[in-house]
């Protein structure tokens, strides 16, 4: 139980976060874009499940989207130690906006077709690989030392938030004003996010961007993570949970409406529910009611998710699978809360931009997970393919946490 000075502090480090302008267009530049990242990812999948039939199609599109932070990540980490991040910010809004333009002209003249959406995915995620180095370093260095917990548990919980309405929005923009309707939406929020952009006053020493120094520097930050336990806990246990646990999402569409033989309004319903626990849980644990060792809450936070997709993938009923993702965003609350905690109070300063993204890398591996659990998927259906996958990320969990916390 927090002491009355305990609660007192806290509520006053909350109030001065939101007292700070630029940390407020931080924060609500980043709530919207995320929900239209999720909004396009659901309406992706929904649009390939409706032309092919095939859930490896489905997977594939989200896969696309997904796949340049396996490639990019560190290096868009270290572009953001040279470049001005509120340049990369803008520009990673403004590129995605004219992606969601150009699919949402195609729509309107009936001339879209899948690859299209997969090639916009892409081009979208390339972009969006800068996210965790630019945007989410920004909101720490803003808040301030002193401010840095909380800071991040806010940003993460309304990234739960977005998870969680994005999918909603995805699913009924999708029933009701098709792919034209949805990408104009996108569109028109991301151009809106780059607009508000424009007006953060943010201070940074920049330097000469060389390229060729940017495989050095990334090999430096490896190098210094492996006399890091914690470090390498977080970028072993990020692999994992994205190309294990993460990779349901790939899913949605065809539990949804093959398993659960349910409307697309409710399959992003389905998609909200991990989210909306991750909100709730990343609340309490902004608020201050929540407080645990921050290793145990990331690695058991992870397991605890990998559990619920195990029994969620058993569910005889839609609303029981809805009601255990939920009770399983408590988990990615903690994960996701301490992934970005843990890298801004355990890596110096100097470092920090290049080992976020080597996190983004590991993030990125989700598109490997999300293609396996498509294979899986058209051979033992959607309900085993998520147990399977499930099953192995929480053994790989539990073997990464005992053997470093031995070291």
């Amino acid at each position: 139980m927090n002491s009355p000075g305990e609660t007192t502090e806290r509520d006053h480090a909350v109030r001065e976060l939101l007292a700070l302008p630029d940390f407020l267009r931080l924060w609500l530049v980043g709530a919207f874009a995320n929900a239209m990242r999720w909004l396009e990812l659901l309406a992706s999948g929904l649009f390939a499940y409706e032309v092919t039939g095939s859930a490896l199609a489905v997977t594939a599109v989200v896969a696309v989207r997904q796949l340049p932070q396996l490639l990019l990540g560190a290096f868009a980490g270290a572009v953001s130690e040279a470049v001005n991040r509120k340049l990369v910010v803008m520009v990673a809004l403004l590129g995605p906006a004219l992606v969601s333009t150009a699919l949402a002209t195609l729509a309107t003249t009936g001339h879209l077709e899948l690859w299209h959406v997969a090639l916009g995915n892409f081009v979208s995620g390339a972009m969006w690989t800068t996210e965790m180095s630019t945007r989410r370093r920004m909101v720490g260095e803003v808040a301030g030392p002193h401010r840095i917990i909380q800071a991040i548990a806010l940003d993460s919980a309304t990234s739960a938030a977005t998870r969680m309405i994005g999918p909603l929005l995805g699913g009924f923009a999708f029933e009701w004003l098709g792919m034209k309707g949805a990408y104009t939406l996108t569109a028109l929020v991301q151009f809106a996010g780059a607009f508000a952009m424009a007006g953060l006053v943010h201070t940074q020493v920049t330097r000469r961007l060389a390229l060729a120094r940017i495989p050095g520097e990334i090999v430096e930050g490896l190098a210094y993570a492996r006399t890091k336990p914690v470090i390498l806990l977080v970028f072993g246990i990020t692999i994992v949970t994205n190309t294990f646990a993460f990779a349901y999402s790939g899913l949605v569409a065809p539990l949804g409406l093959a398993a659960f033989h349910v409307s697309p309004g409710l399959v992003g319903l389905l998609a909200a529910g991990e989210p909306l626990g991750a909100l709730i849980g990343g609340t309490l644990i902004a608020a201050g009611f929540l407080r645990m060792d921050r290793r145990l809450a990331f690695a058991g936070g992870a397991a605890l998710f990998m559990v619920a997709l195990m029994v969620m993938a058993l569910s005889p009923s839609y609303w029981l699978a809805l009601a255990v993702l939920i009770a399983g965003g408590f988990g990615t609350a903690g994960f996701g809360n301490m992934q970005s905690t843990l890298m801004l109070t355990e890596a110096p300063a100097e470092m920090r931009s290049r080992l976020m993204g080597v996190v983004t890398v590991c993030i990125g591996t989700g598109p490997l997970g999300v293609l396996m659990i498509g294979v899986l998927s058209d051979h033992v259906g959607p309900r085993s393919a998520v147990m399977i996958m499930a099953a192995l990320g929480l053994a790989s969990t539990v073997a990464l946490s005992v053997a470093l916390r031995r070291r």
